[in-house]
């Protein structure tokens, strides 16, 4: 695709502190809009996910990798969205630091949450 080889390493540098704040703060606003649509409304996820993503694109030094796979996966092409393979562990402690802190968070704000996700789930082959 685009006269590219199927996979090449990126030669694109991300590294610096405020790179990896920026990954933190997407990261963690991704989770948030997750958590709060699934909860209010779950049908406006994708559409919500969708505009967080270019919105966190567009207004922060993050280009909005968000997770693990999509960091390393951007590491095997050499594209301006792509991320130097030698920068890819901090970019992944933020994104893990961030799951960590967003799920604080909101096991904090909805302390019930494994009572009401009984009564969410559905059950198969019952």
């Amino acid at each position: 695709m685009f006269g590219l080889r199927w996979y090449s390493l990126s030669t694109h540098p991300r590294h610096g502190w405020s790179l990896v704040l920026s990954e933190f703060v997407a990261t963690f606003g991704l989770l948030s809009v997750i958590w709060g649509c699934s909860r209010a409304r779950s049908s406006a996820v994708p559409f919500a996910v969708a505009s967080y993503i270019t919105a966190a694109y567009w207004f922060t030094a993050s280009t909005s990798f968000a997770n693990p796979a999509i960091t390393i996966a951007r590491s095997l092409s050499n594209t301006f969205a792509g991320i130097q393979p030698s920068d890819v562990p901090l970019f992944i402690v933020a994104q893990l630091a961030e799951a960590l802190a967003a799920t604080f968070l909101f096991r904090w704000f909805v302390p019930n949450l494994s009572a009401r996700a009984d009564r969410i789930l559905i059950r198969q082959g019952r």
